[in-house]
């Protein structure tokens, strides 16, 4: 069955401070710093809208050149092929990473399953993102250190329960859900420093992040 995703996207100018540089040899223009963060959550969008799986997105994010790149960006040829309807929703409560997806989540249809997915996955193939959602149960993908979680899933008519942050594959695995196995390299591959980056990089990333020529 197809699912429902919640896809968070933090304010470009407090997201990935660890990438500070990264788009500019050290630099650290905040220019280009923003630009970076903004390609990994578009190219992990549209890598989500692609996969058969997923019936639609709801972003929450307050971030206005988010919203007006991410509208563009649907209204395009390129992504409009994929069928997938995406909409943005304000963070309102704003409380936290946690606090938003539950937010997203109840904007989702509810007979669909539901799935909360981290916006910096710039590697994320569609086909990883159908094999991980073809699980029926709660579940959770683990990211490459076996610490954090990418991916968080839940049944429909279960609660989605987040416990992102930190060490949140044991906090999801306490609560109850399981861990998916399986290589999944792309799916597992948050970006959070640039050895991540450039781990992404050998993995495959998005046209957008690739056009920033981060990757070497």
């Amino acid at each position: 069955m197809r699912a429902g995703l919640v896809v968070p996207v933090k304010g470009l100018e407090r997201a990935k401070t660890r990438l500070r540089g990264a788009a500019d040899g050290g630099i650290g223009d905040p220019e280009r710093h923003a630009s970076l963060a903004l390609a990994l959550a578009l190219d992990t969008l549209e890598a989500a809208a692609a996969a058969t799986l997923v019936a639609e997105i709801v972003v929450v994010t307050d971030d206005a050149r988010v919203a007006t790149e991410l509208t563009s960006m649907v209204g395009s040829a390129r992504f409009a092929s994929a069928g997938t309807g995406v909409r943005i929703v304000r963070d309102e409560p704003a409380g936290g990473l946690n606090a938003a997806l539950l937010h997203g989540a109840g904007a989702l249809s509810p007979s669909l399953p539901r799935a909360a997915l981290q916006a910096d996955l710039p590697a994320l193939k569609p086909a990883e993102l159908d094999e991980a959602l073809s699980c029926p149960d709660r579940a959770f993908v683990a990211d490459a250190a076996g610490i954090g979680t990418t991916l968080l899933l839940a049944p429909a008519g279960t609660p989605l329960d987040p416990h992102f942050g930190g060490a949140s594959a044991a906090a999801h695995t306490a609560s109850g859900a399981r861990p998916l196995p399986g290589a999944l390299p792309g799916l597992r591959r948050d970006v959070d420093t640039e050895a991540d980056l450039a781990e992404a990089c050998v993995l495959g990333v998005g046209i957008r992040t690739s056009g920033l020529l981060v990757c070497r």
